[in-house]
């Protein structure tokens, strides 16, 4: 029995999945999966599903009817994970851009080092992105820099979708008001922790992009964080944020 989840939000990953299990499993520290397959048409779900028999007790799927963003298979994924008694869920990528062996080290900063959601960070210690164009690097630095200054929080990497959630963390936010379904999410589950006071540490990591599959980042994404921050930072200050 492991006491922490990996939680994997799939679509079209069946370049990458069965690899990113087999070195989680590899790991010295073991850890339970979770992937929520938002219906994939390369079947990525029956890989993972083939998968199970030889990782039985220790790898599950949840599969959805559509791709209905990542905030939401994210909160499937919380709910599931809280429903199933693990102390430690994590968020991560299925596209290799996150280093498996970096689960240790998360893991590690909140169990022994005493942070309530560490962040594996592409910001803390300068830029650590390979592989990125130029403006894209310079877009998720700025948006970073743009979320910290309109909401206050002393995060280095306000995007980042590489996490550790001690599941205190996750009890205390009402995850029915969560209102982000892109990458806007990762700022708003920050955002909440922040304004209950967690503890939230940063650890460096490199972040490298895909080299299988493809993207799902889009125009729509990008200006629902821009804008959806400002509007959140309101809702804060009136007092209209609940948990």
């Amino acid at each position: 029995m492991s006491n922490g989840i990996i939680i994997i939000p799939t679509f079209n990953e069946i370049e990458n999945i069965e690899r990113l299990i087999r070195n989680i499993f590899s790991l010295q520290r073991k850890f339970h999966i979770l992937v929520v397959d938002d219906n994939s048409p390369d079947r990525t779900a029956d890989k993972v599903k083939e998968l199970q028999t030889e990782y039985f007790g220790s790898l599950f799927i949840e599969e959805r009817q559509g791709k209905l963003g990542l905030g939401t298979a994210y909160i499937h994924g919380f709910r599931w994970a809280l429903a199933h008694k693990y102390e430690y869920v994590f968020e991560m990528d299925a596209d290799f851009s996150h280093n498996p062996n970096d689960l240790i080290r998360l893991y590690n900063t909140c169990e022994k080092n005493g942070a309530d959601l560490a962040i594996g960070s592409r910001y803390v210690t300068g830029v650590n992105v390979i592989n990125w164009p130029m403006s894209r690097v310079l877009l998720s630095w700025l948006a970073s820099k743009y979320v910290r200054f309109v909401t206050g929080m002393n995060i280095h990497d306000t995007t980042a979708g590489f996490v550790c959630y001690k599941r205190t963390v996750l009890e205390s936010i009402d995850l029915n008001k969560i209102q982000f379904v892109g990458y806007a999410f990762q700022i708003e589950m920050k955002f909440k922790a922040y304004l209950q006071k967690f503890e939230i540490k940063e650890i460096p990591v490199i972040f490298t992009d895909r080299t299988k599959g493809n993207s799902k980042m889009s125009g729509g994404i990008i200006s629902e964080a821009v804008f959806g921050v400002i509007n959140m930072k309101l809702k804060s200050l009136f007092n209209k944020t609940s948990k």
